[in-house]
């Protein structure tokens, strides 16, 4: 019913209890650290008590990506939708594992590729050193991204050591190391892979002229 276009069905939910009136501690806490990232990424967000996934398995935040480009007529467009499923590896007779995915409207995507005139994806990885540094990674790749350039980072709280092997497998052109000292300088080490060549490079440099370090760095031979 939730879900539901029907004026009366809406009607019958108008008054019915919000969920977000009854989430446990854990769940709260996981909800309002969503929004601080979103809020530090500079991502607008609206929160909606009433949309549903149709899929059980969907745990802790769900969503939708809209986009409101004239390349679909006016008013927003769902891209993408999907949410977090911790459980449903477990479910399946699996280990526990943590999930999150969704569904994508590949055409939609295309179009949106079209109108922006995306540049080719450059293999960027960003290893962080602990989780102090998680949120200034997300908002470098965040800035990165929106320059036109390709970037991973990881999300498994994995050791240096394996986000390292991650890039080389990745044939990442250029790494960006953080960590605490990273952060107190406000710069971070940028690498070469190929010639080994590194650099600290400031924060504000990488958020807002990456292009400029991709032509020093990226095209080193």
């Amino acid at each position: 019913m939730l879900d539901s276009k029907d004026k009366h069905d809406q009607e019958i939910v108008a008054n019915a209890p919000k969920i977000l009136d009854y989430l446990t501690t854990d769940a709260q806490a996981h909800f309002d650290e969503v929004q601080r990232i979103l809020v530090a990424l500079d991502i607008p967000f609206e929160i909606d008590a009433t949309m549903v996934r149709g899929l059980d398995y969907y745990n802790h935040t769900i969503f939708e990506v809209m986009s409101n480009a004239p390349v679909f007529g006016g008013g927003y467009t769902t891209i993408l939708a999907g949410g977090r499923y911790n459980g449903l590896v477990e479910e399946l007779g699996g280990p526990q594992t943590s999930g999150f995915g969704f569904g994508m409207g590949v055409e939609r995507l295309l179009l949106l590729l079209q109108e922006n005139e995306a540049k080719p994806a450059l293999p960027v990885y960003i290893v962080t050193i602990d989780d102090s540094t998680k949120l200034v990674a997300m908002q470098l790749a965040t800035a990165i991204r929106a320059a036109g350039f390709g970037v991973d980072l990881d999300f498994m709280d994995r050791k240096a050591k394996a986000q390292f092997k991650s890039a080389n497998k990745e044939n990442a052109q250029l790494v960006i190391t953080l960590g605490e000292s990273e952060l107190a300088d406000k710069a971070a080490q940028v690498k070469q892979m190929a010639t080994g060549e590194q650099q600290a490079i400031p924060f504000s440099t990488l958020m807002t002229d990456f292009a400029s370090v991709y032509q020093q760095l990226g095209e080193a031979k």
